[in-house]
């Protein structure tokens, strides 16, 4: 199987590019990524030379390039991983979240039908999404499958419109897709604008710690290594033409979870209890700032057998430990235009 990754050098993309190099040593691995802010080959410097594996750098919404790579390579699926995916960027600058996230995924979709050209046995092709596209809950409820979607930020309405387009394609063209959307993850390897390697480094350089208006909005938390299992679980066994929620079954108030890294990483810096805690600062909220996101998970489980693997104190801890032991990788990306958006976004509220 010769699969093509997107979006291969950014947090997400990076371990299910490792996990597939190393677990299927008879694929072929095609990593394409245009290396913007967020995508970093050190990401992947572990795989680099392996002999399944070969890096394009390269932009989706380059129609002739994806031309050439499918022509070149004959992928026999797709793992659409690339996208602009952080909301306040999303506030800032919306066109190039339309750009990206969805005339990308557009110029994918059309590579593969003219490629494939309608002989789709064997072939896959597999959407990345998020549980943003559903909007916000109440103190109540869960995200299935079946809830209607209600993007709030420019970032989820691109998200929600690549999603139909990819479905759309499967019911006009009969192209086999395949569709997750997973909740907040955490883990090695993310770009430190959001929130806990934002805050690990902050609390790590005894910088303030952000935290937008009461606290009190609520994510779903998943270990990223465990969303690297259900993406490989998806690609092989997944029905064609279904979605399937990915979450951790993890709700946390961000100022709970702020609090707990905060305890956690005074621990492993050997700093007393509670010194981190007093670098907590809010700040203006984010406009249109979802309240509860909440994933049921019921669906993969049962169909495919996954379930997350760590409890997340352990997850965290292996993240703190990773930022603290990796303080090069974090030098290297926090560097100029990181600075600069760092500034903007929470220096001047």
């Amino acid at each position: 199987m010769t699969i093509l990754v997107t979006g291969g050098a950014g947090f997400i993309g990076s371990h299910v590019v490792r996990l597939l190099v190393r677990r299927y040593p008879h694929y072929r691995v095609i990593n394409l990524d245009a290396l913007t802010y967020a995508g970093n080959l050190a990401n992947v410097r572990d795989v680099e030379q392996a002999p399944n594996y070969d890096f394009v750098h390269g932009d989706i919404r380059d129609t002739d390039l994806l031309d050439r790579l499918f022509v070149q390579y004959r992928f026999d699926a797709v793992i659409h991983l690339a996208a602009e995916s952080h909301v306040d960027r999303s506030i800032a600058d919306p066109l190039s979240f339309v750009e990206t996230n969805v005339l990308g995924t557009v110029n994918l979709l059309n590579a593969a039908c003219k490629y494939w050209e309608g002989r789709f046995e064997g072939k896959r092709f597999y959407h990345v999404s998020t549980d943003e596209v559903y909007g916000s809950l109440g103190s109540e409820g869960y995200f299935t499958e079946q809830t209607p979607y209600d993007p709030r930020s420019p970032y989820s309405a691109s998200k929600a419109a690549a999603d139909h387009f990819v479905r759309a394609y499967f019911h006009t063209y009969g192209l086999p897709v395949l569709v997750s959307n997973c909740s907040n993850n955490y883990g090695p390897y993310q770009f430190p604008e959001k929130l806990i390697p934002l805050m690990i480094n902050n609390i790590r350089e005894e910088r303030p710690l952000p935290v937008y208006g009461d606290g009190r909005n609520v994510r779903d938390w998943l270990w990223v290594k465990d969303h690297a299992e259900a993406v490989d679980l998806i690609l092989h066994r997944g029905r064609v033409g279904e979605t399937y929620n990915v979450g951790g079954n993890n709700e946390w108030a961000n100022i709970d979870l702020v609090c707990l890294l905060c305890d956690l990483t005074d621990e492993l810096l050997a700093r007393p209890k509670g010194t981190a805690r007093r670098l907590i600062t809010f700040v203006k909220d984010r406009p249109g700032h979802d309240r509860r996101y909440a994933i049921d998970a019921t669906k993969i489980r049962r169909e495919l057998g996954w379930a997350p693997s760590v409890s997340f104190e352990e997850g965290l801890r292996q993240t703190i430990r990773w930022y603290l032991d990796n303080t090069a990788w974090l030098q290297q990306v926090i560097s100029g235009e990181y600075r600069a958006y760092y500034a903007k976004h929470y220096e001047q509220r």
